[in-house]
């Protein structure tokens, strides 16, 4: 079931008279312990995104010559260990890109927010004191009344 011979597990069943339970239970307990096993029989291009990054991750600390027997193990090539790592690298560095972005755009919409709100409370200080004004004005003319034409 393992790479690089990747047979199904009807055919390993098969060809060795055991159930397929047996099989998929294997291949479960083998992925639980941490081992990466792709989920289907395909190539390794096609490999589950997750599995990749397992991949990645077991492969993060070996020097050239343990990672060209591990994907021999594997059936990968190291071209393709690479690619997935620089994929893992660029898709966290975009993260971080986005993010410093995000944080700049929100750091203008305050200050553009606390702009406005000063302007808002300028105008309504001068709306206020308008309202007042215009009181006054008809208070006066109440009590001393219209002003008359000379």
């Amino acid at each position: 079931m393992m790479p690089p011979k990747n047979k199904s597990v009807a055919e390993l069943a098969k060809e060795h008279g055991l159930s397929e339970q047996t099989l998929y239970k294997w291949k479960r307990q083998a992925k639980e312990k941490g081992m990466v096993i792709p989920k289907t029989n395909t190539s390794s291009e096609n490999w589950d995104p997750k599995d990749k990054f397992h991949v990645v991750l077991e492969t993060a600390t070996l020097n050239e010559i343990e990672l060209a027997e591990y994907c021999r193990s594997k059936g990968l090539y190291v071209e393709q260990v690479m690619a997935w790592r620089d994929a893992c690298m660029q898709a966290n560095g975009g993260v971080a890109q986005e993010t410093a972005t995000l944080q700049r755009h929100l750091r203008d919409k305050d200050k553009a927010y606390k702009q406005l709100q000063k302007e808002l409370n300028r105008k309504e200080k001068a709306l206020a004191e308008t309202a007042a004004l215009l009181v006054l004005q008809k208070k006066c003319r109440a009590i001393w009344g219209e002003p008359e034409d000379e």
